[in-house]
C-alpha cells in the first residue's frame, strides 16, 4: 500500500498556497465557488501541462483515470468537463497571470548564474515573439489571415537564468514593436531584439529608463553615428 504523496502532490507542495489565495481574493476567484476553487482548476491545468495533454477532453479522459485519486492529487471532490470549462471561460485569466510572475521571479533567484560568459553588471533579456496558428473555424476570434486564425506568443527571455521574465499573448496581426509598450525596462540590463522592434521613439524611452538596447539596422534606416568609444575606453 502506498504510504507517501503521489508525485504529482510532491511537486505541487513547492507552489506558495498563501500567495496564491492572496491573488485569488484579490479578483474574487472563489467567490459563489462551492466545490471546484481556483486552486482545484490551477492543479487540473498544471496536471495537463506535465502529462502533456493537447486539448480539454484529452486532459479530462487524463484526470478521470485517476477519479479515486482526486483528493490526494488536489482537483477537488470532481472534475467534470462543464465545471473545468465554466472555470476557464469565467475565472480571471489575472490570477494565474499574476501567481505565473510569482513563480517566474523565484526562479529567477534560484537559477542565477555568476559566471556569465559576457562581463556585464546589469540583466541580459532576450525579446522576440512566436506566431501560433489556429483553426479558424474553431477559434473564430483569432482572426489572422482568410483561411487561417492565430495569435502571437511575445516573450522576453533572461539570457543569464534561462528563464522569461514577460510573457504577453496578443492578435496574430499585432505588430512586434508594439510590446515595447508593455515592458518595464531595468536600468543597466540589456535588452537584445531583431529589426521588427526598430521605432526610434519608443527606443528613446528604453534609453530614458537608463537601459541599453542591440538590435540589427534595416537596410534602409537612415542615422548619422554620433561617436564611438575610443579603444583605450576599453581597457580601464
Amino acid at each position: 500500500m502506498n504510504q507517501g504523496k503521489y508525485i504529482f502532490a510532491q511537486l505541487t507542495d513547492f507552489l506558495p498556497r498563501r500567495v496564491f489565495d492572496g491573488i485569488v481574493s484579490k479578483y474574487n476567484g472563489n467567490r459563489y465557488v462551492k466545490s471546484f476553487t481556483c486552486w482545484n482548476q490551477m492543479l487540473c491545468m498544471v496536471f495537463g501541462q506535465l502529462t502533456g495533454r493537447d486539448s480539454m477532453r484529452d486532459l479530462l479522459l487524463s484526470i478521470e483515470a485517476h477519479k479515486s485519486k482526486y483528493y490526494h492529487l488536489g482537483f477537488g471532490p470532481t472534475v467534470s468537463r462543464r465545471n473545468l470549462g465554466t472555470a476557464n471561460e469565467k475565472r480571471s485569466y489575472k490570477i494565474f497571470e499574476e501567481f505565473a510572475y510569482v513563480l517566474i521571479e523565484e526562479a529567477r533567484k534560484t537559477s542565477f548564474r555568476s559566471d556569465f560568459e559576457i562581463n556585464v553588471d546589469g540583466n541580459v533579456y532576450a525579446l522576440d515573439s512566436s506566431t501560433i496558428d489556429l483553426c479558424l473555424s474553431v477559434f473564430w476570434w483569432a482572426d489572422f489571415r482568410k483561411t487561417k486564425g492565430g495569435i502571437k506568443l511575445h516573450t522576453l527571455f533572461d539570457v543569464k537564468t534561462s528563464i522569461p521574465t514577460f510573457l504577453q499573448i496578443s492578435n496574430a496581426k499585432t505588430h512586434d514593436v508594439k510590446i515595447l509598450d508593455q515592458i518595464s525596462y531595468e536600468p543597466g540590463s540589456f535588452y537584445v531584439m531583431d529589426k521588427a522592434y526598430i521605432d526610434f521613439n519608443r527606443l528613446f524611452k528604453l534609453n530614458q529608463q537608463q537601459a541599453y538596447f542591440v538590435t540589427r539596422a534595416k537596410d534602409n534606416m537612415r542615422f548619422n553615428r554620433m561617436y564611438s568609444p575610443s579603444l583605450t575606453d576599453n581597457l580601464y
